[in-house]
């Protein structure tokens, strides 16, 4: 395979070569002028005949004889000094210092090792310089991504087996449509050659589309679990880099290391922080684009009869660059929607197989509890039920637990230490009680689960569950009227029999004013605007709100119809609170005394006669 230019990315820089030239040229420096200026500067040379003189007057006090020199040490004035001077054929020598009592000593003349010598000389300093800067790179490698000054021959993207941690089909629920969709893929990569003998092609690239927690990192392991054929997995903010040009090197690598282990699937996580749409005014040439421009040329240069497949994730289609997905590249989109109601009953099914269970679960119900919910909230109630059912000493999960798992996700744990004064829960209970009352005298409404004045770690003092006995898909004005009523409920009662109103109703008229501007601006269901777009959708799979398209005279019309919308919604709850005030005071009273009421308790009140 032919050497491409991502190996220069991974080459010495030439600044850190530069360094160690210094550092080498130091060394140098200080060994050959430095240290024998050090060793030598206390040492003075004399005289042979010097150096006699002062052994006759008894001055000498030690004596080393080297084969170059002679080194000697005397006292002036009760200070050793130290002086040298040069051989001289005096075989009388040893004898004279014996006979003057002066101590001596003689070097063995041995042959130096040079290359000894050369090395602990050279070679050490030159070792410990480059372990230091191997250590430095290291260091910069993880503070700038942990892989921008990866060795070739390491791999960008993690691999996975087909025998590693391995999934399948069975695994993902609640996504048949998109399971369905991607069989083709896996029939050619196991059956190429029915592919090629008709000529047909199989799509380069497929991208999963979704909200978070859909699971489409899961099913892309599927899919390859199915086809039996490594893994290759990869998040786009790993080809983001600090050092200009390693993203597209980084590209270059991952498309060479999947030609090598072909057939296989590629799956880059969140392609949308490399494959944003280029600014069409002005040419940036930044990192990110290069790293761009790299992907759609290596996409267009790869064979797709090599049997490497690429998938991509997002949940941001919108801000991707149309050349990412025009046919050849990018050329199918797999959608993964939030589950169904059938959905989450799969998914809930699949992750309780996991825990101990009692017999009694009733699935159906924690499912339609969970309606919105994704794949991956779904596995953390199951979760945190098996939590809950260990904290209170069970060996089995029931459906309770599940049901309080549900609440925990959706308006946190309880907070068993808050103090409510007297006056406050009576307000929060006539609140939650204008919810679940204004709902019960609704035709069509959903029935009240659950009532509690119990406060939340989300802040909430207390709530109204209601579940749907059958999933909607579509939802009528009148549908969206009575939900603007049961949002006003709360805010009526305290009207109604306190006569104030509290910060309590904050999230409720968020939420009211969020439909009611939705209804206006979007559903058409405005007497006054009709059937006229006012405002662009966002991204529902994020939550993004979306932006007016309207004239300021416009938007403030809107604003005025939103007001009356809601004003009318809260009117018509408040005489239902009216008409069944003394159902309402004897069912808070009730709530004020158990804090937590289920659904069949408020009804069978309601119902029944006034005690």
């Amino acid at each position: 395979m032919k050497e491409t230019s991502s190996n220069n990315g991974n080459k010495i820089p030439k600044t850190l070569m530069f360094y160690y030239g210094i550092a080498i040229l130091v060394i140098l420096f200080f060994n050959l002028v430095i240290m024998p200026k050090i060793l030598s500067y206390r040492v003075q040379t004399t005289t042979y005949f010097d150096f006699m003189n002062s052994v006759e007057s008894g001055d000498v006090k030690e004596v080393y004889i080297s084969d170059t020199e002679i080194n000697y040490m005397k006292e002036i004035d009760g200070q050793p000094f130290y002086f040298k001077t040069g051989i001289v054929d005096n075989p009388q020598l040893p004898q004279i210092l014996q006979e003057k009592g002066i101590n001596y000593t003689a070097e063995i003349p041995e042959k130096p090792n040079i290359l000894l010598s050369l090395f602990l000389t050279y070679g050490v300093p030159i070792l410990i310089f480059a372990f230091i800067g191997r250590q430095i790179r290291k260091n910069m490698a993880n503070k700038l991504g942990a892989s921008g000054l990866r060795i070739r021959g390491q791999g960008v993207a993690k691999i996975y087996k087909p025998d590693e941690d391995k999934k399948t089909f069975d695994d993902v629920a609640g996504q048949e449509e998109a399971k369905e969709s991607l069989q083709e893929i896996i029939d050619y990569l196991n059956n190429p050659e029915k592919y090629k003998k008709i000529g047909a092609k199989c799509p380069k690239g497929v991208l999963l589309v979704g909200p978070p927690g859909t699971g489409k990192t899961l099913m892309a392991k599927a899919l390859a679990g199915e086809a039996d054929v490594p893994f290759f997995s990869i998040s786009g903010s790993e080809f983001v880099e600090m050092f200009v040009g390693r993203g597209a090197a980084k590209v270059r690598e991952l498309f060479d290391q999947a030609s090598e282990h072909a057939p296989c699937i590629v799956f880059i996580d969140e392609i949308d922080t490399i494959g944003k749409r280029r600014d069409s005014q002005l040419s940036t040439n930044d990192e990110r684009e290069q790293t761009l421009n790299q992907l759609l040329t290596e996409m267009d240069g790869f064979e797709g009869n090599k049997g490497v497949i690429i998938l991509a994730a997002t949940n941001r289609p919108e801000v991707l660059d149309p050349a990412l997905l025009r046919p050849g590249r990018f050329d199918r989109q797999v959608r993964l929607e939030l589950p169904d109601l059938k959905g989450r009953e799969a998914i809930l099914n699949v992750h309780l197989k996991k825990v101990q269970l009692k017999e009694d679960i009733d699935v159906n119900l924690i499912a339609r509890m969970t309606a919105g919910a994704s794949g991956a909230q779904l596995a953390n109630i199951v979760n945190e039920a098996a939590l809950r059912a260990i904290r209170m000493g069970k060996s089995h999960v029931s459906t309770s637990d599940l049901a309080e798992a549900v609440e925990t996700v959706i308006a946190g744990t309880e907070k068993k230490n808050a103090i409510l004064s007297e006056e406050e829960k009576r307000i929060v209970a006539y609140h939650e009680i204008g919810h679940a009352l204004v709902a019960a005298k609704q035709s069509g409404s959903a029935p009240v689960q659950k009532i509690t004045i119990v406060p939340r770690t989300s802040g909430a003092l207390g709530f109204t569950m209601q579940v749907e006995e059958n999933e909607k898909s579509l939802y009528s004005k009148k549908d969206a009227y009575q939900k603007l009523e049961v949002l006003c409920g709360g805010r009526a009662a305290e009207e109604l029999v306190f006569d104030i109103v509290t910060t309590g109703a904050a999230n409720d008229i968020e939420r009211a004013t969020e439909l009611a501007r939705n209804m206006v601006t979007r559903y058409g269901m405005s007497d006054n605007f009709g059937m006229m777009a006012l405002q662009t959708g966002g991204n529902t799979y994020l939550g993004e709100p979306g932006r007016s398209t309207c004239s300021p005279e416009t938007a403030r019309l809107v604003d005025e119809e939103i007001r009356d919308i809601i004003a009318k919604a809260h009117k018509n709850a408040t005489d239902i609170l009216k008409e069944n005030r003394e159902k309402m005071d004897e069912l808070a009273e009730y709530l004020i005394e158990k804090e937590t009421i289920t659904g069949k308790e408020f009804m069978e009140i309601l119902e029944g006669e006034t005690a």
